[in-house]
């Protein structure tokens, strides 16, 4: 193994280039404990889920909140980067090896596959490891799927999605911080995505894959009676929403949603199962980050509410109690999981929009909560983590979770 100090992360704007063993494992540790404990034990044999998209963001918390509220056991896909010669492994990689840990530790058979989500092949092995030792039904699946690019396994082609508004530019207010950490409000202007840049973005992001996993899962009765699978997704406030969900992504959760409502039928009419989407709310996470307007607008709503503002783990907690019946799913006049209805109250929403008028250089540290919202981008790669000594050397070598039987 190699060791080093890594005691400063290098960083592009939010993007790191570095991220840090102790740090990720910390937080992965942190957000177990999080997990409100069922209060009922589950049993060791639990239901067999597939997350997809489980080392990052609400995919993460998905699989954390799985394996400890619902007892799930079962698969986790994933794309991560090993280390190199010149940097670190990716955040996720070692978030990953973390989560496998403790799920051996709390006695839940969960095998982490590191590949092309969007493959037949990697498809093919997950179909393989549900029949060959998971009893051949899959209970649930979470499809949390934040990707540049996708390539078409029957086409061959390669589409890539955008960060656009649709129709007319975006002119909108942003946070961004400098080398030092000091903050400043600008205003960046986007302009409107083309046809084809809409139509990319949504053979990305919207449900073609999800309903692909579905398909090949079936296609080998591989669906258990009442199976259920929610697809993750967002709204947000109308502050970001041209940028948003008015934009490119916007058109892409559109699509998802449609494909849940299509799914749905169709589960339901073969195996009484369910597929919905789950609307979350706001959080900082390593694609959120990258959206003109969300930093400035989740830094303000952590100024309103504090410690008010609910967690992924508390959120992914509550739609596996739903998911599982032990409550009932909570579905707006569209079909919708909400687990957003605390950030989009009206009181909620008018006081973040007064923030949002008032804004600037100069206020935005009175305005909004930036010492958690600086210290949330840099936990995102294992840094910022309390209990975690920065001046240690530490094993950036960690190896991937193995299938052991």
């Amino acid at each position: 193994m190699t060791d080093r100090v890594i005691d400063r992360p290098r960083s592009r704007g939010f993007l790191f280039l570095d991220s840090h063993p102790a740090g990720c494992r910390q937080l992965v540790s942190d957000m177990w404990e999080a997990v409100p404990a069922p209060t009922t034990p589950p049993p060791a044999d639990g239901p067999v889920a597939l997350v997809i998209g489980s080392s990052a963001g609400y995919g993460l918390a998905a699989t954390l909140a799985g394996l400890k509220r619902a007892g799930i056991r079962g698969i986790g896909v994933c794309f991560e980067k090993p280390g190199s010669a010149r940097r670190t492994a990716t955040a996720g990689w070692y978030r990953t090896a973390a989560t496998a840990e403790l799920a051996r530790e709390a006695g839940r058979d969960m095998v982490f596959l590191n590949g092309d989500a969007f493959s037949d092949a990697l498809k093919e092995q997950v179909a393989d490891l549900v029949a060959e030792r998971f009893g051949g039904k899959l209970d649930h699946l979470i499809y949390s799927v934040a990707a540049p690019r996708r390539t078409d396994p029957e086409t061959g082609t390669t589409y890539a999605s955008v960060l656009q508004p649709i129709g007319a530019p975006s002119r909108t207010r942003t946070l961004v911080f400098d080398g030092e950490g000091a903050p400043e409000v600008k205003e960046v202007e986007t302009v409107p995505a083309t046809e084809e840049d809409i139509a990319q973005t949504v053979a990305v992001m919207g449900g073609a894959d999800w309903e692909r996993w579905i398909d090949h899962l079936a296609g080998r009765g591989l669906l258990a009676e009442g199976f259920s699978t929610a697809a993750l997704s967002y709204i947000g406030s109308s502050l970001t929403e041209a940028i948003y969900r008015k934009g490119t992504i916007g058109a892409a959760k559109a699509h998802l949603e449609g494909t849940a409502r299509t799914l749905d039928k169709r589960l339901s009419d073969l195996i009484g199962g369910r597929a919905v989407t789950s609307v979350n709310g706001a959080a900082v996470t390593q694609s959120s980050t990258a959206i003109p307007g969300i930093a400035l607008y989740v830094g303000l709503l952590r100024g309103v509410l504090g410690e008010q503002v609910v967690s992924p783990t508390a959120q992914l907690s509550e739609l596996w109690d739903q998911l599982t019946g032990a409550r009932p799913l909570d579905l707006d006049e569209e079909g919708r999981v909400r687990l957003d209805r605390w950030e989009l109250t009206p009181q909620v929403q008018a006081a973040v929009a007064e923030r949002w008028q008032r804004a600037t250089t100069e206020n935005i540290a009175e305005l909004a909560d930036l010492d958690w919202f600086h210290g949330e981008v840099h936990r995102l790669y294992g840094f910022a983590v309390p209990g975690v000594d920065y001046g240690a050397p530490v094993a950036t070598e960690v190896p991937w979770p193995q299938e052991s039987a």
